[in-house]
Parts: structure tokens; C-alpha cells; sequence
């Protein structure tokens, strides 16, 4: 289904089209299954998650393979998002003010793009982890490969892994924060693609200037 073709109620505007959105939902569904059989490998006292989920050796078997699987939803988003995901000098105003944001006080935030500051930041955080992930997971999955005197590249894969790991579990939470809390309805819209044009006003100024050719609210 390509974005014309999904239809958009009076009001609202497309936001995620199909392919984004279940891209979007097989990489969370493969991050979930790998935070959980994760956190059973990383310590003993997490370990009953992996006999909810089939147990240790169905787990065991199964991580990796569902490590590709988030891998490649990752570079499938890259490819999707990245060319909205720049740098700009609005977005260094907008982390000065990321404290209005946090208390809801939308208008006293910078006007933001299609996508703010923190979720760029977000975006890029899992693409670098994504791919720290990929290398040092590829070491661990094959370590009987690797020789002797290589050795050192195991401990630094366990190293790099779990402290990669750890680093997008912080995402993860920010991410959900975001996406029920911060900014009501991003959820929906990324279950139907659509979001009211009022959504895209008060949290993305820049955004509704840009496919309405009219200014927001002045700001207060």
C-alpha cells in the first residue's frame, strides 16, 4: 500500500504509511524478544524469562536469528527516515528547552520539524547500537571460530554487547515515554498512520507550517 492510497480522514494528515508502520512493529516485536532472552542470558536471576519463552535452549537458538530480524528493520528504517533525521540548529534550541517538553508546555518549545530533536536523537541512538550489536553478537554467535590469540575480541564482544544492550534498554523506555506520555496520539498514529492536524500543531509547528503553508500559534 503506498501512501496515496491509504486514506486519510478530513482533518488529519498521513503521517507513517504502511511499510513504515510494520517495519516499525516487526522491529519492536524482534527488540522485545531480544531484551527478554537477553536479560535471561546477562544474569541468573532473569533466567525464569527464558522458560517463558520456550526455555534456555530454544532461546539460545533463537537470539541470534532474531537479532538479524531487528537488524535488518533497523537498516530498512534508515533507509526511510534518515534523510528527516539531520541535524539542525533548531533542534540544539530545543534541547535547552527540553524541560518545557518533559512538563507538557508545548508552547514554550521550539517549533519542531517532523521530527524533534529528542526523537532524532533516539533514531541515531538505536542505528549506532543497532550496529554494535550486529558486530559483537556476530562474534559471540560464532566463537569457536575465532583463534586463540584473537581471544581478546571475546571479551571485548561481551563488553561492547551488553554495555550496547543497556544503552538502547534507556532508548527503549524514552521511546515509550515519548510516544504515550510526551506527545498524546504518536501512538495511534503509528497503529492507523494518521494524526489529527491539531496533533501536528501543537507538537510539530514546523511540520504543520510546512504542509499547510500556515504558521502555527504564536507562541506565548
Amino acid at each position: 500500500m503506498s501512501e496515496t492510497e491509504q486514506v486519510v480522514p478530513p482533518g488529519h494528515v498521513l503521517r507513517y504509511n504502511f511499510k513504515e508502520r510494520i517495519t516499525h512493529w516487526i522491529a519492536a516485536g524482534s527488540y522485545i524478544y531480544l531484551l527478554l532472552t537477553g536479560l535471561a542470558f546477562w544474569s541468573p536471576w532473569c533466567f525464569w524469562l527464558a522458560a517463558m519463552l520456550g526455555g534456555g535452549q530454544v532461546s539460545r537458538m533463537l537470539h541470534p536469528w532474531m537479532g538479524l530480524v531487528f537488524a535488518a528493520c533497523v537498516v530498512v528504517m534508515y533507509a526511510m527516515w534518515a534523510a528527516h533525521m539531520h541535524v539542525e540548529e533548531n533542534d540544539k534550541t530545543w534541547f535547552k528547552s527540553v524541560g518545557y517538553y518533559v512538563q507538557n508546555e508545548d508552547e514554550k518549545m521550539p517549533p519542531a520539524g517532523r521530527y524533534n530533536a529528542g526523537q532524532k536523537s533516539l533514531f541515531w541512538g538505536f542505528v549506532v547500537c543497532m550496529v554494535l550489536l550486529l558486530l559483537s553478537g556476530t562474534v559471540l554467535w560464532f566463537t569457536e571460530y575465532i583463534p586463540w590469540s584473537l581471544r581478546y575480541l571475546r571479551y571485548l564482544a561481551v563488553l561492547v554487547h551488553a554495555s550496547s544492550a543497556l544503552l538502547t534498554i534507556g532508548l527503549f523506555l524514552l521511546h515509550i515515554y515519548m510516544g504515550v506520555f510526551a506527545e498524546r496520539g504518536a501512538l495511534d498514529s503509528m497503529v492507523h498512520g494518521d494524526v489529527p492536524l491539531n496533533f501536528v500543531k501543537r507538537y510539530h509547528p514546523g511540520w504543520y507550517k510546512e504542509i499547510t503553508e500556515q504558521p502555527a500559534s504564536p507562541k506565548k
